[in-house]
């Protein structure tokens, strides 16, 4: 019985442990509050480098203080609505990096490739802003279900 006891509290320590660091993917970072398309950049390219075991070892990087850290170390999540805009964002963000790439490849001088680069930017900024729009449409438009739900009980 007892094995059967520890057998069970050991499987549900699993369910609720911490993310690995050292293997999340892109997405699985972005799903803790707090960390954006670049942070988990930066977390992905630290540990190329070096070997991530705890959350404290992320101070080093950049960006990472005492909040993050927390954070990272309760795994705390964002709603879905923002995980969705999270990934929405990283493929905007990830589209303007290949376009400016591109850019460079395809200008012929230094100020050609200035000006595309700026109207890369700003249409990447105005997608960005475009989906944050939404996203706070939706939680608003959730908000108030939730409202009229609770006023009618």
């Amino acid at each position: 019985m007892r094995k059967v006891i520890a057998l069970l509290m050991l499987s549900v320590s699993f369910m609720f442990a911490a993310m690995n660091l050292q293997t999340a993917s892109k997405e699985e970072l972005m799903s803790i509050k707090g960390i954006g398309p670049k942070k988990a950049d930066q977390i992905i390219k630290y540990r190329k480098i070096n070997k991530i075991k705890s959350a404290d070892d992320l101070k080093s990087i950049k960006g990472f203080g005492p909040g993050v850290i927390s954070n990272i170390k309760s795994n705390k999540k964002v709603s879905k609505l923002k995980q969705k805009e999270k990934k929405k964002i990283s493929k905007v963000e990830d589209k303007r990096k290949d376009r400016i790439q591109k850019a460079k490849e395809n200008s012929n001088s230094k100020k050609q490739f200035k000006n595309k680069k700026e109207k890369i930017n700003e249409k990447a900024k105005e997608r960005k802003q475009n989906i944050k729009e939404k996203t706070k449409a939706k939680k608003k438009k959730r908000d108030e279900k939730k409202n009229n739900k609770a006023s009618k009980n």
